[in-house]
């Protein structure tokens, strides 16, 4: 073989190795599961107190690292110290009330009684006076005035009746005038135990702007914690590549802060993103863009990847927002069944 057959059989040669190494590197990109499009993500929660009023104490520092149940900031409680006192002094009001009313419904109760010994003694008289022949030692205006007697206490007898019913819806009244007074205290109590503002969650305090003598409004951030122990990750992957995922599959993450690298497993796979090309319209009608471009690019699936921070190596920081670069690897059993689908 001479110089120029060799030569073109090393070109051919060349040409062939860079396509067929093109190809898979094409394939590779195109299909295997990996991203390098991955963020950090945690749980934010909003800190906001539950009730107004000036800050009288600021306990953290931006960035600090808090327990829950940790104070973050007081509220005065000035006011709503005067406010569960004069929930005490109705209540206390109410209780009296309650008593006086317990007290009317046992004098109501005995001028029943006492109207009916009244009412059965004259209903006997007139009763016996009436048996007594007309004209003879009981005259007709006696037995009449016996007659009026009896039914002037039957109706006293009956009044006394309707004082005691009186009374005892007196007393409902009281019992609910109470319970409401003891509502009234517990809810002076929630509201001056809320003057102190907890952490509710272990995490990084960040974004913490309030300061002592600030005014808070209830229902106002005023600073926001990162939950320590909600770290995932979320990889953004072509669609092209989601038939190699499955929930559950392992997966390495490489930090691009430093090369830190975490393990991993997915947790879920989002079902659906929106379409920016066809929003919907009014009256709920398909908008549908009356252009289209002929060079579509895959769509990013969101995959939810969770992780555990405490196997970071030590001195590390994990930082809701880094960068990573994810590389799953599926599972044989999850790969047999893929092949197995129709």
């Amino acid at each position: 073989m001479n110089k120029t057959s060799l030569l073109r059989f090393l070109v051919t040669a060349v040409v062939v190795v860079a396509a067929v190494l093109g190809h898979l590197l094409w394939k590779h990109y195109l299909y295997s599961p990996w991203t390098r499009d991955g963020r950090v993500r945690a749980d934010v929660v909003k800190v906001a107190p539950d009730v107004a009023g000036l800050v009288a104490e600021l306990r953290v520092h931006d960035n600090q690292f808090v327990h829950r149940g940790d104070v973050l900031l007081a509220i005065d409680p000035s006011r709503y110290r005067l406010a569960l006192e004069q929930a005490r002094a109705n209540l206390d009001a109410a209780g009296a009330s309650v008593q006086a009313a317990q007290a009317n419904i046992a004098a109501a109760t005995a001028a029943v009684a006492a109207r009916r010994t009244d009412y059965t003694m004259y209903r006997a008289q007139a009763t016996r006076r009436l048996q007594v022949p007309a004209g003879s030692v009981v005259s007709s205006e006696t037995r009449d005035n016996a007659v009026a007697t009896a039914e002037a206490a039957e109706a006293a007898w009956r009044q006394s009746g309707a004082a005691l019913k009186q009374a005892q819806a007196a007393h409902d009244q009281a019992l609910s005038a109470q319970a409401q007074a003891q509502v009234a205290v517990r809810n002076a109590e929630l509201n001056l135990s809320r003057t102190q503002v907890r952490a509710p969650v272990d995490g990084y305090a960040t974004n913490v702007q309030v300061r002592a003598g600030d005014y808070a409004n209830a229902g106002v951030q005023q600073l926001a914690l990162v939950d320590s122990h909600s770290y995932y990750i979320y990889g953004y992957f072509e669609e092209t590549k989601l038939p190699q995922l499955r929930v559950g599959d392992p997966v390495d993450v490489r930090l691009m802060a430093g090369g830190l690298e975490l393990r991993g497993r997915i947790d879920g796979i989002a079902r659906g993103i929106t379409d920016r090309d066809n929003a919907g319209g009014a009256d709920q009608l398909a908008n549908v863009n009356p252009t289209f471009n002929w060079v579509r690019l895959a769509q990013r699936i969101p995959v939810r990847i969770g992780i555990d921070p405490e196997r970071l190596p030590a001195g590390s920081v994990l930082v809701a927002g880094m960068t990573a670069t994810i590389t799953v690897h599926p599972r044989a059993d999850g790969l047999a069944s893929r092949q197995a689908r129709p």
